[in-house]
């Protein structure tokens, strides 16, 4: 796969930057954050700006919005033919919906957007015993994740929460740890602060690490802030 055809974009020019060119199709992209970073944004954006793919959109959180898509982009009844939306309400039904996205996945999926993966996750997990387990199906969904973008070249956008450091205050950690952390090629952390919102890659197999661009969200995407 050449450099031009191995990547998609964002949807937004302040994240295809700091990518050189967008997301890579054969590695899972993971966007973690706080609440209102712009993680459901960027997936929107995203979905918004590649209106001639199939796409699947996983949506864990009730954070699909149809009011958003047409801020975005006027072409949104051609976008709404073309996503196939999946709405698992708890960590059962996430399971059931990753064994029907296997059989969804063929060559005209252009993309698949889970947001988020651990949500449902980390309410199983604050309600059981059997964790070890819980942490083994998340690890399939993710294999399964891995396997998808590896084998049909078809990009993979996965957004995460994150939790506090109880003993390093300034620490986050996102939700389900190394298991995503393995999963995952590449890594955007989102922060928000003084009414902005900064996006910092953490992880990339060809980009260094570091590198950071401040932004706020607009009716139409994302707008860079000068420094």
């Amino acid at each position: 796969m050449d450099e031009e055809n191995s990547k998609i974009s964002s949807g937004s020019s302040i994240i295809d930057w700091l990518l050189e060119g967008g997301f890579e199709k054969d590695v899972v992209t993971t966007v973690f954050g706080p609440p209102g970073s712009g993680k459901s944004n960027l997936c929107m954006i995203c979905l918004a700006r590649n209106p001639d793919k199939k796409i699947i959109y996983i949506d864990t959180e009730g954070s699909f919005s149809v009011a958003r898509l047409k801020q975005l982009t006027d072409d949104y009844e051609t976008i709404l033919k073309n996503v196939i939306v999946l709405n698992p309400t708890d960590f059962d039904e996430q399971k059931k919906v990753f064994d029907k996205l296997k059989k969804l996945v063929n060559d005209k999926i252009g993309l698949i957007i889970v947001d988020s993966i651990a949500m449902l996750y980390r309410l199983e997990v604050g309600k059981t015993k059997d964790v070890f387990n819980v942490n083994r199906d998340l690890g399939v969904q993710l294999a399964d994740l891995v396997h998808i973008t590896r084998k049909f070249k078809i990009p993979v956008l996965v957004t995460n929460q994150v939790y506090s450091d109880f003993e390093h205050k300034d620490k986050i950690n996102m939700v389900g740890g190394d298991i995503l952390k393995y999963a995952s090629k590449c890594l955007i952390e989102l922060q928000s602060f003084n009414g902005a919102k900064k996006a910092i890659l953490r992880k990339h197999r060809s980009l260094p690490e570091g590198k950071e661009v401040i932004f706020k969200i607009i009716d139409n995407g994302f707008e860079e802030i000068e420094e």
